[in-house]
């Protein structure tokens, strides 16, 4: 009864209603798109993260003092490929571990060529980071035993090598040198910072260092803790394991610099979930407003139905009936403008997914969570109006004009 008395009311100035309700609409609308475009940011940190591969540590050669200057990262090289096999079976919390050297170099293929980056890798390498090989097969330990001339072409070189054409068994040439296409990597996408992982060649470690660059020692050395736990437990290990094979004196510096990705991986996490906070934050306010708005529309229709309210008083209506009421309505206002808000923020997200090409996640809970606040601010900013009704004195509402 109560609630149809109060559809009844609103209905009489449908204007009215809707412009009360369209603050509340667009608040909860904007909840509902800024927090799945803060999830879709989370989701997309993850998926990047999880292309770099699970519980990776990159080790890479450390610095030097000339005359009182340091050198950066690399400025002594000191990595060589004993380190990679004494960490790889003599540290227990190690799983893995791949030597890696990258160079930017010119390919050529045919009539075409194209500027990639050229990693020298270990077959470990395919399973640290999780790459998946589309056609071919991987670098095998005979291949780097041997040096061979072979390569691995990634998404985005070998389309523009090869075009629509299959690259296996093809000749590709780095420096002159030719090497047989042996395989096609799976699609990896971009970075975080925007870089294209695709845009790559991969060769045996050995044939880099020998035929590529004529070097001997490492750029960097890529790791896999058994497990994330083990993570910190390997890199405390892998760092006494350099220390005394390089023979660090106690109380000098290391000679190398341990990376750990779990822990850029969690401040990226981080980054992101704070900025859904932010974004939904910013968004609540507008619920905020519409809390005022119905608050403000509903003391005006105290003071309209004054009389009314004296009337049903006069036939035997309670002041917790007529309190009732006007919380019903601002109540019924309230969820009604969250239900059209669920509806807009839902089609935000998915037109912003579509035309902007920004990652939305719509989270249902949040849903759910938007529409509840919506009439709990129904709740909260209707009682006073409600209370004020309800507290007329029915001489005075009845003599009202």
């Amino acid at each position: 009864m109560t609630f149809r008395i109060a559809l009844r009311a609103l209905g009489r100035n449908k204007l009215r209603s809707f412009l009360t309700m369209l603050g509340i609409i667009i608040g909860v609308g904007a909840v509902i798109a800024m927090v799945s475009i803060g999830e879709g940011a989370k989701a997309l940190v993850r998926q990047q993260i999880a292309g770099l591969g699970t519980n990776v540590l990159v080790i890479l050669p450390g610095t030097v003092t000339l005359g009182g200057a340091r050198t950066g990262s690399g400025g002594i090289q000191t990595l060589v490929d004993s380190d990679a096999r004494a960490i790889m079976q003599e540290i227990p919390s190690v799983s893995l571990a791949s030597p890696s050297l990258r160079q930017v170099q010119q390919v050529i293929a045919s009539d075409q060529n194209w500027s990639t980056v050229v990693q020298g890798v270990a077959p470990e390498f395919q399973q640290i980071r999780g790459w998946q090989v589309e056609d071919g097969r991987f670098i095998s330990q005979a291949d780097v035993d041997s040096t061979a001339k072979v390569a691995l072409v990634g998404q985005t070189v070998a389309y523009n090598l090869f075009g629509n054409e299959s690259p296996i068994d093809s000749i590709i040439r780095i420096k002159k040198i030719p090497f047989r296409v042996i395989g096609v990597l799976g699609t990896k996408g971009q970075t975080g910072m925007g870089t294209d992982q695709d845009d790559v060649v991969m060769i045996p470690y050995t044939t880099m260092q020998k035929r590529i660059m004529g070097i001997s020692h490492l750029q960097q050395i890529v790791v896999s803790a058994v497990s994330a736990e083990k993570t910190q437990e390997a890199q405390q290990q892998i760092a006494a394991l350099l220390r005394q094979r390089h023979r660090i004196q106690p109380g000098r510096d290391d000679d190398f610099n341990i990376r750990n990705l779990s822990d850029i991986a969690e401040a990226a996490s981080n980054s992101a979930t704070v900025m859904a906070i932010l974004l939904g934050s910013i968004a609540s306010v507008s619920l905020l407003v519409g809390g005022i708005g119905i608050m403000n529309i509903m003391l005006v229709s105290v003071t309209e139905r004054t009389r009314e309210i004296g009337i049903r008083m006069a036939v035997g209506a309670r002041s917790r009936d007529i309190m009732l009421q006007f919380l019903v309505e601002a109540v019924v206002m309230a969820a009604c403008g969250g239900g059209v808000g669920i509806l807009l923020g839902i089609g935000s997200s998915t037109l912003l997914s579509y035309f902007a090409r920004w990652p939305t996640l719509i989270n249902p809970f949040i849903v759910a969570v938007a529409f509840l606040f919506s009439g709990a601010v129904g709740v909260f900013f209707g009682f006073y109006p409600a209370k004020k009704a309800a507290n007329l004195d029915p001489i005075e509402a009845l003599r009202y004009e």
